[in-house]
């Protein structure tokens, strides 16, 4: 299997997941939306050196992996790319700053190391979280959100057809690969020397795929903005951001005070 397929697959059960009939994914959109951003806001406001405090600030991607019932493997798989640039950004701390300022079982910890290990559990969480997010709620209803929260229309369906075209143009060069394999069968990978043309018919193919669709979607009565799915506010959808929101709070306040 190619990796475009690989890719492809990774998209169909990332969609699947978003239309699970689980409780998380029913909760209001907008709710699920403020909550991330501020739990991801929260945790990047902590001292460089509060590394207690922010360890507790994991309560809540281990809640949305377990009680979500996601796994955390595939999580990690997916944002595979991501995570090596916001885990390794304070790596070199530790050579500029070298102050001692922790001993344990006698060895002393400098700020650097602190201070590194602060930065990469902040970029670990927020990673995470937007993950929770995207696997609970589709692109319509965080789109939906948006629009409640008052984007610009413009910006939000961009985002919904940059999504949409994921798809789309996965599939065309799914399809360019395959039919540059058959035709060098003992060749391993794509010749440098095809690499501009594979590419421009790609682009070009994909355009016209997109042509198509935007003229089915005019067929059908788009006028420049999209139907979206309205949802009902029930309880849960605001005592669940209402109360981790809360807990957040705490811990940033109070419980750092503590550790």
């Amino acid at each position: 299997m190619s990796s475009i397929e690989k890719n492809i697959r990774e998209l169909d059960k990332l969609q699947n997941l978003q239309q699970r009939s689980h409780w998380m994914n029913s909760l209001h959109p907008l709710g699920k939306l403020l909550l991330s951003i501020f739990y991801i806001f929260v945790t990047v406001s902590f001292d460089k050196y509060s590394l207690a405090p922010l360890i507790v600030m994991a309560i809540y991607p281990l809640f949305g992996f377990i009680v979500g019932e996601l796994s955390f493997k595939e999580g990690i798989y997916r944002m595979r790319l991501i995570l090596p640039l916001v885990i390794f950004v304070g790596i070199f701390n530790p050579f500029f700053d070298k102050r001692i300022i922790l001993e344990v079982a006698g060895i002393g910890i400098s700020g650097g190391v602190i201070s590194m290990l602060t930065l990469m559990l902040k970029g670990f969480y927020s990673v995470l979280s937007a993950y929770i997010l995207i696997a609970t709620t589709s692109i319509d209803d965080i789109c939906y959100a948006l629009r409640i929260l008052r984007v610009p229309k413009q910006i939000v369906i961009v985002i919904m057809l940059i999504y949409r075209y994921f798809g789309v143009m996965a599939a065309e060069a799914d399809r360019i690969t395959t039919a540059y394999k058959l035709r060098a069968p003992k060749q391993n990978g794509i010749h440098y020397k095809a690499w501009g043309t594979l590419v421009g018919q790609w682009l070009l193919r994909s355009m016209d795929r997109a042509e198509d669709v935007y003229e089915s979607m005019l067929l059908r009565g788009f006028t420049g903005d999209f139907s979206m799915r309205k949802h009902k506010t029930a309880a849960t959808d605001i005592l669940y951001p209402a109360i981790w929101g809360l807990i957040f709070l705490v811990i940033r306040f109070f419980l750092i005070k503590i550790l």
